[in-house]
């Protein structure tokens, strides 16, 4: 296309601009080895011993909406901050990971792949369509009429009524072909197995009327398999034909690919629903299809935590964290939210509604394993308090963003603060590779976190004894005679005995409690759920009263954003037997690991711009961070 306009007419004008230029440079030569998924290329362990770090879910000025909010950082810089590199962010801030990740996924939206850079980029007299004239107006006026731009182009997306030249499927085939090419380069050279992981993938936008049915694209494989194919489009079709997408990729390539939903916390019950999409009763067809393609959700990100909310998990204290402005609605709040959708929207409830889906039918869509990731839009994957550079470039660092409204950048509702500073992906891998990272989320050998890189180890069994925990090689024996996070027990008649391991993040708060969280169906059929407390700090004078443990306190000073580690304890250790078992009883379990109250971003902000927040901030400017096991899953010996 070599940067040429190939057509001046209405349909053709926007998506047959080509993408900037992009030229690699420093990241070193890509190697066979680099291209391909790194298998044999590094030592392998011989079980998992350590825990990779990393973000699935980052978007670069090659997103639709990115783009439009106003990042101008391309995949290579977001590569570079990943590992750890001082870079500038689009506001001209310095910004640079205290601790640089293990891996990588930058997922930029299958839609419009570039088109608002190159709409951006277009002379305003060839463009000859309307809307599309006053959006590349509004871009070039400054961010926030950029960004209503981009909320009126959300709104049109969802509702079907985006202009002819975004939807012609030959020019935007072109164009995506291009930039993914290109794109694809860029992660191959940057990709070192065993130093750092660079994965492809990209974001497929399902948002029917606005509610959020998003999934991230994993591939495992190098650009000699990920180029015979280019992103599907969201705006195609149902979930059903991603996954038929995905099945074609690895029936033409030999490679493999995974799908990963998020933010089920605004799809208005529509990501995780009882029935089949549109209604009926769900076939145990469309439940193995989707358990298939779908083997991790992410839990936890910038735009909310979907775990558990308060309605549907009224005796959890620590439920609903991070909801506070997201259960309003859908995304772009064209549909505010009832209570009876909360069941379809949150992770808990999800995976109790698989084993009632399993009841029914045999196969469960719902057994997932739990990661975190940022969904940021500023090419900068960062889920630290301490150095948050927002969901967009309206929201990097500086005075007030907490306070103003930033849903969209149009709509009263939701408001800087409620933004959360989250999360990561924790990976149990045998290397640092794209096939063992692939694999690892495969298994749901993975977990959650908020932001702290705490370490959790979770392994279930029947016959774990005391001195099996104690033992130096305990993580052998689980390995050996049990099942890590992410695995499946088979019913013995006898109760589950799980070891558990937690601890704090190096440079980190200490930690509160661990929990055990279990769901299971009664002898009525009736799903039932319960947390237990297993393991907390100071046990001698907080003492379990009524299934509850004790606040752990507060150590928060407000006006300096500190807080000490005199309160809980760096390690949380637990050999924990369910005493409420039933033979015969299907069931899922997951752990919660909370940290002592630690200041929030927001209060970072006051500190180094001098701000009085408002009582609201003020009120939400503290938090208890968490960690989130995948569950471990205890199965009936009859279980297809």
């Amino acid at each position: 296309m070599g940067g040429s306009i190939r057509t001046l007419s209405a349909a053709g004008l926007l998506l047959s601009l080509s993408a900037c230029d992009m030229t690699v440079t420093g990241a070193g030569s890509a190697s066979e080895a680099a291209r391909g998924d790194g298998t044999g290329t590094v030592p392998l362990a011989e079980y998992p011993e350590r825990v990779f770090w990393g973000d699935t879910h980052l978007h670069t000025d090659n997103s639709i909406d990115a783009f439009g909010f106003g990042v101008r950082l391309g995949p290579e810089q977001a590569l570079r901050f990943a590992r750890g590199e001082k870079i500038t962010a689009t506001t001209g801030v310095p910004a640079q990971l205290d601790r640089p990740l293990d891996f990588l996924l930058i997922a930029d939206h299958s839609d419009g792949l570039g088109s608002t850079r190159r709409l951006y980029d277009a002379p305003r007299l060839l463009i000859r369509d309307a809307t599309l004239r006053r959006w590349h107006d509004m871009m070039h006026e400054g961010p926030r009429q950029s960004q209503r731009a981009i909320a009126e182009l959300i709104t049109a997306a969802s509702n079907g009524e985006l202009p002819e030249a975004m939807r012609d499927p030959e020019n935007q085939a072109k164009a995506t072909e291009e930039i993914w090419t290109r794109h694809l380069d860029t992660i191959d050279r940057f990709n070192e197995p065993g130093k750092f992981t660079a994965l492809a993938g990209f974001e497929y936008t399902l948002m029917p009327d606005g509610n959020n049915l998003h999934r991230v694209v994993m591939f495992r494989d190098g650009s000699a398999r990920t180029k015979q194919v280019r992103p599907y489009p969201g705006l195609s079709g149902g979930v059903d034909g991603l996954w038929d997408y995905m099945a074609a990729y690895e029936k033409k390539t030999g490679g493999r690919a995974l799908a990963i939903p998020h933010n089920s916390n605004v799809s208005n019950g529509l990501m995780f629903e009882l029935t089949m999409p549109g209604g009926g009763p769900m076939t145990a067809e469309y439940a193995r299809k989707r358990a298939r393609w779908e083997p991790v959700v992410e839990v936890t990100q910038i735009k909310g935590d979907s775990e558990a909310h308060r309605l549907l998990s009224p005796n959890d204290e620590f439920a609903s964290y991070g909801v506070a402005g997201w259960e309003l609605g859908n995304l772009p709040l064209t549909r505010r939210a009832t209570p009876d959708m909360f069941g379809g929207n949150y992770v808990r409830e999800a995976l109790k509604r698989g084993l009632t889906i399993e009841a029914q039918t045999g196969a469960n869509p719902y057994r997932f394993g739990l990661i975190g990731s940022t969904d940021s839009h500023t090419a900068l994957a960062t889920g630290d308090e301490d150095n948050f550079y927002g969901k967009h470039t309206g929201n990097e660092p500086r005075a007030g963003r907490a306070a103003e409204a930033q849903n969209l950048g149009t709509r009263e509702g939701r408001f800087g603060w409620q933004y959360l500073a989250s999360g990561y992906a924790g990976v149990w891998a045998r290397a640092n590779t794209r096939a063992e990272i692939f694999d690892a989320m495969m298994r749901r050998e993975v977990y959650a976190t908020t932001g702290p890189r705490m370490t959790v180890r979770m392994f279930g069994g029947f016959d774990f004894s005391e001195e099996d925990f104690d033992a130096r090689g305990w993580v052998a024996n689980g390995y050996r005679r049990g099942v890590p996070m992410g695995g499946e027990l088979v019913d013995e008649g006898k109760p589950p005995v799980f070891m558990i391991e937690a601890l704090k993040d190096p440079k980190g708060a200490n930690l509160d409690r661990v929990q055990v969280v279990k769901g299971w169906i009664d002898a009525s059929g009736t799903t039932q759920e319960k947390v237990f407390e297993v393991a907390w700090s100071d046990p001698a004078t907080r003492r379990l009263a009524g299934g509850r443990v004790p606040p752990v306190g507060d150590t928060v000073d407000r006006a300096k954003a500190t807080y000490t580690n005199t309160i809980g304890v760096r390690q949380l250790r637990v050999r924990w037997t369910d005493p409420e078992y039933r033979a015969g009883q299907n069931a899922f379990y997951y752990v919660r690991v909370i940290e002592i109250p630690t200041p929030r971003w927001v209060l970072f902000d006051a500190l180094r711009y001098k701000l009085t927040l408002p009582k609201e901030i003020m009120n939400n400017s503290v938090s208890q961070e968490r960690a989130y096991s995948s569950p471990i899953w205890l199965v009936g010996k009859n279980r297809t």
